[in-house]
């Protein structure tokens, strides 16, 4: 198979990224989105720095604001319930993980859905079951924006969906059902789980475990769309690599999504869209 098949991320990204930045610019001074960082976690240092990246492109306004490790539920959610409130603020991302004491259901709870770009908060999540898929977790959205990408019909496609988080596994599946897909959800009380993706015109695996998915567990000319981000050992040093092992998936498979380098890109770019589709129902709102 040659790379032509490889279905990159940068090219959607900045796609997505482009549509934003224009629709910003016809709206003239725009609210910021706002990253909250709880503490000194270094491990989030990459995901803001992409997220700033990506409203820079967007031509979003982007805060952050790091708050102290020792801030009380209380006080976090406060400041949450003030963000709501406040016109400037046009969304809110709250960064993982948090201090110990923190819950960070509750906060994602409080922030108003209105101003949830990352679309974690319950009723969210919760609209995709009607298919208000607007708003919805920005990597299961950025699965389906890959999948599209293949040029597959979604209307009757057997899709095989590998993990069920909340975050991306089960609102993934949503979306998909939402689309006309034929959905089977795998998880880790599966039986058989190449039982149910050999057969599959689509499987998207986001369970963290390296190399999970390999060439016989996938159906000739099936798409594969790998969210998975793990870290291994090599002779080499520590090499980032998926859920699914490209090399030997990539001569069987019809699509497959590199990693890095292919949802991970459409992610940020679906939190920017998010934020544009935010504004838009903030306006219709009358909040701003």
């Amino acid at each position: 198979m040659d790379d032509n098949r490889l279905v990159r991320g940068a090219p959607v990204r900045d796609r997505i990224l482009a549509q934003v930045r224009t629709y910003a610019g016809e709206q003239g001074d725009m609210p910021s989105i706002v990253s909250i960082l709880i503490g000194d976690t270094p491990e989030a240092a990459v995901y803001i720095r992409n997220q700033a990246r990506g409203a820079e492109k967007a031509g979003l306004p982007f805060r952050q604001e790091n708050w102290p490790s020792d801030m009380t539920q209380e006080a976090c959610k406060a400041r949450i319930l003030e963000m709501n409130d406040d016109a400037g603020v046009l969304g809110i991302i709250l960064q993982r993980p948090v201090p110990d004491h923190i819950n960070v259901r509750s906060l994602q709870s409080a922030i108003h859905p209105l101003k949830d770009v990352e679309g974690m908060n319950p009723a969210s999540i919760g609209n995709i079951v009607y298919s208000d898929v607007a708003l919805a977790p920005c990597t299961a959205a950025a699965s389906v924006e890959l999948i599209k990408e293949t040029g597959l019909p979604l209307e009757g496609l057997e899709v095989v969906m590998i993990g069920h988080s909340e975050i991306v596994g089960k609102p993934a599946a949503m979306m998909l059902m939402a689309e006309g897909c034929t959905v089977t959800v795998c998880h880790h009380m599966t039986r058989s789980v190449a039982m149910h993706s050999r057969r599959a015109d689509v499987v998207v695996v986001a369970v963290g475990k390296a190399h999970l998915v390999g060439p016989e567990m996938i159906k000739p000319g099936a798409a594969v769309i790998d969210i998975g981000i793990n870290q291994i050992e090599t002779p080499d040093g520590v090499k980032i690599v998926g859920d699914v092992d490209t090399d030997g998936v990539k001569e069987l498979a019809g699509w497959v999504t590199p990693v890095p380098g292919g949802v991970g890109p459409v992610t940020v770019a679906m939190l920017m869209r998010n934020a544009m589709v935010a504004h838009q129902r903030q306006k219709a709102a009358g909040w701003l």
